[in-house]
């Protein structure tokens, strides 16, 4: 059984920067991170393969957030860079098989998942 926590979460400014971290009990394979705002449903944010060369996405966070991994601390990281307010929400860490299609963005394709971190960036 895998147990996902996260920290990082605060308050920032727009324009600002944080990093989360999620740290991870047991084996972990594919990672990701997701968000999800008030009222709105949990949305994908970037996800890595275990070796952590393959990396994905969305569209809304391409060029400012950065996804990385230690597996040596089993441990997964989201760099956010560049944030603006829209980017609050709740983030989530989750843990997944790797796939034949690559890094999926759904959220069915995770088994574990964390307790969450809040983000708020705001003036």
């Amino acid at each position: 059984q895998v147990q996902l926590v996260e920290s990082g979460g605060g308050l920032v400014q727009p324009g600002g920067s944080l990093r989360l971290s999620c740290a991870a009990s047991g084996r972990t394979r594919t990672m990701a991170w997701f968000r999800q705002a008030p009222g709105k449903d949990r949305e994908f944010v970037a996800a890595i393969a275990w070796g952590g060369g393959d990396t994905s996405y969305a569209n809304s966070v391409k060029g400012r957030f950065s996804i990385s991994r230690d597996n040596t601390k089993n441990t997964v990281y989201l760099q956010m860079n560049s944030l603006k307010p829209e980017d609050t929400a709740v983030y989530y860490c989750a843990e997944g098989p790797s796939t034949i299609w690559g890094l999926s963005s759904q959220r069915l394709a995770y088994d574990h998942w964390g307790q969450g971190t809040q983000v708020t960036v705001s003036s």
